[in-house]
């Protein structure tokens, strides 16, 4: 079994719920993704840092950070740069926080990211888009250099094109729809 059919796997056991949900967006669904259930476990971390680095070198993105909004982006964040030591190309990560600390440095941003540098921003699940625009502003107004935007699940409901509109390419581990969940606007979804 592939990497990508395992990921896939795991995020059907672990992630994948039924019932009547309220997403962040302010849509309504028939399932919701946690994939923290999936990027948190030890198999997830392994499966999504080998295909994040893959993924990040298919699309030729040369970034010196990888980090996205707290507490989606994190595991994901740290899962590919464990994987990219020892590599040819090593990717530290970082984390934005929903909001600038009060206290010490009074940062935004936090851990291994510098002004100037280019970095892929992650998210775990894009619906709206709205976490990783949120994302790529802090980043870019700190002085960082967005060279795209990788998600582990797409739900197919329009973030990638709201993130693609704001001019960054957006890569995704998986689909709702390669996960066998009914597309958006289809009864049931």
């Amino acid at each position: 079994m592939s990497d990508a059919d395992q990921l896939r796997r795991l995020l059907l056991e672990r992630s994948v719920r039924r019932g009547d949900f309220l997403l962040a967006s302010g849509q309504r669904s028939s399932y919701y993704i946690d994939c923290r259930l999936t990027t948190m476990s030890a198999e997830g971390q392994v499966l999504i840092g080998r295909l994040g680095l893959a993924a990040l070198t298919a699309a030729g993105w040369r970034a010196r950070a990888i980090g996205g909004l707290t507490m989606g982006a994190d595991p994901v964040a740290y899962a590919i740069a464990a994987a990219s030591w020892g590599t040819s190309v090593v990717i530290d990560a970082f984390s934005v926080r929903k909001e600038a600390k009060d206290h010490g440095m009074g940062q935004l941003i936090e851990g291994n990211f510098r002004a100037g540098d280019p970095v892929v921003v992650v998210e775990d699940v894009i619906t709206s888009g709205g976490s990783a625009i949120k994302a790529i502003a802090a980043v870019e107004q700190a002085g960082g250099r967005v060279v795209g935007v990788l998600a582990v699940v797409d739900r197919e409901q329009g973030g990638r094109e709201r993130i693609a509109q704001e001019g960054h390419e957006v890569v995704s581990l998986t689909t709702t729809s390669e996960l066998g969940l009914m597309p958006p606007g289809e009864a049931g979804s």
